[in-house]
C-alpha cells in the first residue's frame, strides 16, 4: 500500500478535493478492473472518455478518482484530484507506485518505421550470450530473463511497463530492451521512464492513419529523443537523412552508426548471401547468419548499443557471430531448390528492403515471387505503394489479405491495384483468401525460384472482423511446398 501524495510526484495537479494523504492499493485507468481501495485515472481516448465511468470505479471501491474534468458531485468519501493530463499523470504514477524500476536497471529503447523488434531482439540475445540477466519488452514477445510474458502492444502502457521493469528488477535483470513505437511517446506511455539509451532505426512511410501528417509522425520519434538526460545516449542512423534532425533536441551524448557515412560505428558489407552476411564492423570482421544489407544495419546498431553499455568488442562480436534470425523477420527456409521467405515487412520501405535483398542475392536467372496484403483498419495510403513496390522488384505478384479486421478484404486489393502501372499489372494476380494465395505462389515457383510471403511475419493469426482465427505464414508456406515437392 502506497500514499497517494507519494504517487503523485511529478504529476501537474490543478486541484484536489479530499486528503491525498489516503492508501491505495492498486492503480488503474480501465473502472472494470478497479479494486476495493484503488485510485482510477479517467483518461480520454479516441472513442471512449474515461470520465464517463468514475461512478462505476467509485462503486468497485475506488478511494481516489484522477481526472482532467471534475464531476459536477463529487462525495466527501472520495479525493478527487484534477490534473492538466490524466495520461502523463498516469505514467508518473505507474514508475512511483512501482518505486521507478527504471533507475534500477539500464534501459535502451529504440525506435524507428522498421527494425525495432529485430534489434531489441538481437539485443536481449547478446547480452544473455554475454552472461547477463535480461529484460525484453518487444511486439512479439516480452521476457522478464527467462520467463516468457505474452505481447499485446508494440509498447504497453505505463502501468504495464513499470509492472514488467519492477519485475525485471527483482529477477535480477541488469539490462532491458524495449521498442518504442510513435504511439507510445505520444501517448506518454514512456514518460517517467529513465532511459539509459536509445536507439533510431529509421524512419520512412507509416501510422498516417494516426498521425495524419508525415510531419508529426517524425515529430513523434523526435520526442523521444528529446526526453532523454544528458547522462544516457542516443545513437542514430546516419544513413537516414533524418538522422540528425531526431537528434537535435536531445540533451543525451549523441553517436552514429552507419553503413555508408561515415560515423563513430562503422560497417561494410562483404559478403551477403541466403546463409547470411560478412561484415566488418570496427575494422574487425564478423560472419553474421543473418540474411539482408537491411540486417546490417540493425546489427551495426546492436553492436553499437554493446559498446556504448561498456561491453568487450571481441567479446561482442564473438557473440554477435552466434545471433540467429528473429522470427518473421526475413525467416529463409528452402524445399526442393526453392526458397522461402516470411518477413514482417508491412510498410513500403520495409517491402523495398526485402526485395532489394533478395535482387542483391539472386542470380537473375530465378523468378520472385511475391505474396502481399496491407492490413485493414490501418493507413489506407501505403495500400498503392505497397502493390507498386511489390509489382516493381518481383517477377510474380499475388495481392491478398493480411489481418482485413472490420474492413471488406476485397476492397483493401481494389485499393491497392491503384498503385500498378500497365506493365505491372500483367505481372499480378489476386486472391483474397490468403492460403490459397501462398499456395498459388506455391504452385507457381519452379527449381530455383525465391517466394516472398510478406505484411505477417511472426503473426500466427488472421484477425476479420474482431476474431482471430489460427494463421501461420512459414507453417503454410513450408507445408505447401513439401506437399507439392513430395
Amino acid at each position: 500500500m502506497k500514499l497517494l501524495k507519494d504517487i503523485l510526484y511529478k504529476v501537474a495537479i490543478l486541484e484536489v478535493h479530499g486528503t491525498t494523504n489516503v492508501e491505495v492499493s492498486d492503480i488503474s485507468f480501465d473502472s472494470r478492473s478497479v479494486i476495493e481501495g484503488g485510485v482510477y485515472v479517467a483518461q480520454k481516448g479516441l472513442k471512449v472518455d474515461g470520465h464517463d465511468f468514475i461512478e462505476g470505479a467509485i462503486a468497485k471501491g475506488a478511494v481516489a478518482i484522477i481526472c482532467e474534468d471534475l464531476p459536477q458531485e463529487m462525495s466527501t468519501a472520495i479525493t478527487f484530484v484534477k490534473v492538466k493530463s490524466t495520461h502523463e499523470a498516469l505514467a508518473f504514477m505507474a514508475a512511483n507506485f512501482y518505486d521507478n524500476p527504471s533507475e534500477d536497471i539500464q534501459l535502451v529503447g529504440v525506435t524507428g518505421t522498421n527494425g525495432k523488434t529485430t534489434t531489441v531482439t538481437l539485443l536481449y540475445n547478446l547480452f544473455k550470450k554475454l552472461g547477463y540477466k535480461v529484460g525484453l519488452l518487444s511486439t512479439v514477445v516480452n521476457y522478464i530473463d527467462e520467463k516468457e510474458v505474452k505481447a499485446t502492444h508494440t509498447t504497453p502502457d505505463s502501468l504495464s511497463v513499470n509492472k514488467l521493469l519492477s519485475q525485471m528488477v527483482a529477477a535480477g535483470c541488469e539490462y532491458c530492451f524495449m521498442e518504442v513505437s510513435s504511439h507510445a511517446v505520444v501517448q506518454n506511455r514512456v514518460l517517467g521512464l529513465h532511459f539509459k539509451g536509445g536507439v533510431f532505426t529509421n524512419i520512412s512511410h507509416d501510422h498516417l492513419d494516426y498521425h495524419k501528417t508525415f510531419d508529426e509522425y517524425i515529430a513523434a520519434k523526435r520526442g523521444f529523443f528529446t526526453q532523454l538526460g544528458k547522462d544516457s545516449f542516443a545513437l542514430s542512423n546516419k544513413d537516414d537523412k533524418r538522422a540528425e534532425v531526431m537528434l537535435q533536441e536531445s540533451k543525451a551524448k549523441k553517436n552514429y552508426y552507419a553503413v555508408k557515412a561515415a560515423a563513430d560505428f562503422k560497417c561494410k558489407i562483404m559478403e551477403s548471401n541466403f546463409t547470411g552476411l560478412l561484415l566488418k564492423i570496427d575494422d574487425q570482421e564478423v560472419w553474421c547468419p543473418i540474411i539482408g544489407k537491411f540486417n546490417a544495419y540493425n546489427l551495426t546498431a546492436v553492436y553499437a548499443t554493446a559498446i556504448l553499455l561498456g561491453q568487450n568488442k571481441i567479446e561482442v562480436l564473438t557473440a554477435l557471430s552466434s545471433l540467429r534470425p528473429v522470427e518473421g523477420r526475413f525467416e529463409y527456409i528452402r524445399v526442393n531448390d526453392i526458397s522461402g521467405i516470411v518477413d514482417y515487412a508491412h510498410t513500403p520501405d520495409a517491402l523495398e528492403n526485402v526485395l532489394k535483398t533478395i535482387k542483391e542475392i539472386r542470380t537473375g536467372n530465378e523468378q520472385v515471387i511475391t505474396v502481399v496484403g496491407c492490413g485493414g483498419d490501418r493507413d489506407t495510403t501505403k495500400r498503392p505503394l505497397m502493390a507498386g513496390i511489390a509489382a516493381e522488384l518481383s517477377d510474380r505478384v499475388i495481392l491478398t489479405s493480411d489481418n482485413p479486421r472490420t474492413e471488406d478484404p476485397q476492397q483493401i486489393i481494389e485499393e491497392m491495384k491503384v498503385g500498378l502501372d500497365p506493365v505491372n499489372k500483367k505481372k499480378a494476380n489476386a486472391i483474397t483468401d490468403r492460403k490459397e494465395a501462398i499456395r498459388m505462389a506455391c504452385a507457381l515457383a519452379k527449381s530455383g525460384d525465391i517466394i516472398l510471403v510478406a505484411g505477417k511475419g511472426h503473426e500466427n493469426y488472421q484477425e476479420i472482423n474482431g476474431v482471430r482465427n489460427h494463421f501461420d505464414d512459414m507453417e503454410i508456406l513450408q507445408e505447401t511446398l513439401n506437399e507439392l515437392n513430395a
